[in-house]
């Protein structure tokens, strides 16, 4: 049982270390696609049939919702989903486009902390926060999604098993092809994502090799 002994007081000693020079231009640098993420959908739905040739287009952006033709395609939406019994889908039932720009804009507050006075734990910390953040969205994007398909009006003109509707990929439902995949949003939060990680990596392995360094040339004591 030593070598916790010993290696406990080195993990914590290297979790105060303040950033490398390098390490906080890569953390400025990650504030781009952070920004970026808001110029473009997060998540982008397309629906296809054959009385729509040119298809139909929901766009969900970190703070609104958007439809393709300018906006005409939600409306068409939610006029087919009233048949099926389904909700209408709007910016105000997807309560959690009220917390995602906050949350992105706190992790860009933290990013520049970093930048100027963080350390190592510091670092740690906004990656898990920042990950976390984005699981967690995406989870809240799955429920809702079950939601609308599973919370069906039995009134409706038209009955329809419940559904999930397509998350990620393609799925049919009555004469509809879904297709659902994440936009440049995504992407752009993704690329954040991994600029913080790859730093803490770089880290990690840099406070390695010095490690190593210091135990093969010991400091002398004279």
């Amino acid at each position: 049982m030593k070598w916790p002994k010993l290696l406990m007081p080195r993990f914590f000693a290297f979790l105060d270390q303040p950033l490398r020079p390098m390490g906080r231009l890569i953390l400025l640098v990650s504030i781009v696609p952070l920004v970026l993420s808001f110029t473009a959908p997060l998540w982008k739905i397309h629906m296809q049939a054959p009385q729509y040739p040119k298809g139909l287009d929901m766009l969900i952006y970190s703070y609104k919702l958007d439809g393709g033709h300018e906006g005409q395609d939600l409306a068409e939406i939610n006029n087919l989903n009233h048949y099926i019994g389904m909700r209408h889908i709007t910016a105000e039932g997807m309560i959690d486009l009220n917390w995602i720009p906050f949350a992105l804009g706190f992790l860009a507050l933290l990013v520049l902390r970093l930048v100027a006075i963080g350390n190592v734990r510091g670092l740690v910390d906004l990656a898990v926060l920042a990950t976390y953040i984005s699981g967690f969205a995406l989870f809240r994007f799955v429920s809702m999604m079950y939601s609308y398909g599973h919370e069906l009006d039995p009134a409706a003109a038209f009955k329809v098993e419940p559904f999930t509707p397509a998350i990620f990929g393609t799925k049919q439902i009555a004469n509809f092809t879904t297709a659902s995949y994440p936009d440049w949003g995504s992407y752009w939060l993704g690329i954040f994502i991994s600029l913080l990680l790859g730093t803490l990596l770089w880290h990690l392995i840099a406070g390695r090799r010095e490690a190593l360094r210091a135990e093969q040339f010991p400091p002398s004591l004279s």
